[in-house]
């Protein structure tokens, strides 16, 4: 399909020039361009007003992000052949830094690959394609994916909200292959059964490995509370270092039932306690049994998914570390975490302050985490580094 032309109004290039990878519907020039009459997904060439080429891309008139480059190079459209060479760049990335073969292949922006993400768990792929451009490209996207990886399953997670914003049908699809069912994975020591065409993202979160690996220097002896906990890998990760007992809380019973599993998986069953239950309304019953805990983990999933939601998702943000700090030993370690890229790192560290001043207590600052290498930011693009992961020492 020939691309169609996308004019920018004047002096609306200056951040693709700067290396941003989207358009805004209200930089398009509507009057040059049949902007909405174009089929979400189009390939579209963008251009500038006085006419400088500023590369390849797709559209959706539907989406406030109304395109996405794809390249810049004038002769590389959006094509199989560049689809094979940038999924083929993202593999040698991760086959040099990991020894396994369980990670993120493909991170959207991150591997110059807009609205295509791709998780590995040895042959089998767990594929999300979340914009317009990006599924009308599906048939050569699963194409280059089988050619460069030769997966034995793939599997297509097509069930995130994100895709109702583009206008896209969701639902989930084995494309190649059979479902396994469980399949078992491994982090650092221990090994986790998953269920990759069930629960949250893909099955997994690989974007927290390296900071779950790197729990084990502030674990002591004393109890850990593991709040949100999916699937356990935080508070498994803690028994394995040395914790003497680790609570789990979650407010599906079917992640705890995960948890269990994995835990006697490790021999670690006899260390764990579950508890369902919402994670404010358990932290406050905890705070209320006189509960305390030496490390307290808490890896919510995202309390600011747009900007409109910002000031209630801070506000979340803050009371679910006030709660945490009140179940927390003095000279505790708050381990907590944040996915919502419209919070940075700044504001982040700035509201677990608030929290901590809340519950009358001093925190320092020990270590700062972010997503692992399988998930690369792009300089560029700030949306791109959305995970902040804070150790803290929490006094009176």
């Amino acid at each position: 399909m020939q691309p169609a032309t996308l004019i920018l109004k004047k002096d609306q290039e200056r951040r693709l020039l700067a290396g941003h990878d989207w358009v805004y519907s209200n930089e398009i020039d509507t009057e040059a361009t049949p902007f909405k009459t174009l089929e979400p997904g189009h390939p579209v060439e963008v251009l500038a007003r006085n006419g400088r080429w500023l590369g390849y891309g797709y559209v959706n008139p539907r989406s406030l992000i109304a395109a996405r480059l794809v390249s810049r190079r004038r002769e590389q459209p959006l094509s199989s052949a560049l689809l094979v060479e940038r999924i083929r760049a993202a593999l040698h990335l991760r086959e040099g830094l990991y020894a396994g073969r369980c990670y993120r292949l493909v991170h959207g922006e991150g591997d110059a690959l807009p609205g295509l993400v791709a998780d590995r768990y040895d042959d089998l792929l767990v594929v999300q394609l979340t914009t317009a451009g990006i599924e009308r490209a599906r048939g050569d996207v699963l194409a280059a994916l089988e050619q460069v990886v030769r997966p034995t399953r793939v599997l297509l997670r097509n069930d995130t909200p994100v895709r109702e914003q583009e206008g896209l049908e969701q639902g989930v699809e084995w494309v190649l292959g059979d479902d396994p069912g469980e399949i078992e994975i491994s982090e650092g020591t221990l090994r986790f059964r998953i269920a990759p065409g069930e629960g949250q993202k893909t099955g997994w979160f690989f974007d927290q490995t390296e900071n779950r690996l790197a729990l084990a220097r502030f674990i002591g002896q004393g109890p850990v509370l593991d709040c949100c906990c999916y699937r356990g890998a935080w508070g498994l990760h803690a028994a394995a270092h040395g914790a003497g007992s680790v609570t789990f809380v979650d407010s599906a019973a079917s992640a705890l039932a995960a948890v269990a599993a994995n835990a006697e998986l490790n021999g670690l069953g006899e260390r764990i306690v579950t508890r369902q239950g919402d994670a404010f309304e358990t932290l406050k019953a905890l705070r209320d049994e006189g509960s305390r805990f030496e490390t307290v983990i808490l890896d919510p999933p995202a309390f600011i998914k747009r900007r409109r939601d910002e000031a209630e998702g801070q506000r979340a943000y803050q009371r679910l570390n006030r709660l945490g700090l009140e179940v927390l030993a003095p000279g505790g370690i708050l381990v907590t975490s944040s996915c919502s890229f419209h919070l940075g790192r700044d504001r982040f560290v700035q509201t677990v302050q608030q929290a901590a001043r809340r519950a009358g207590r001093s925190l320092r600052l020990l270590q700062v985490g972010g997503q692992g290498p399988d998930h690369p930011v792009h300089p560029a693009m700030p949306e791109t580094s959305y995970l902040k992961t804070l150790v803290l020492r929490a006094l009176d």
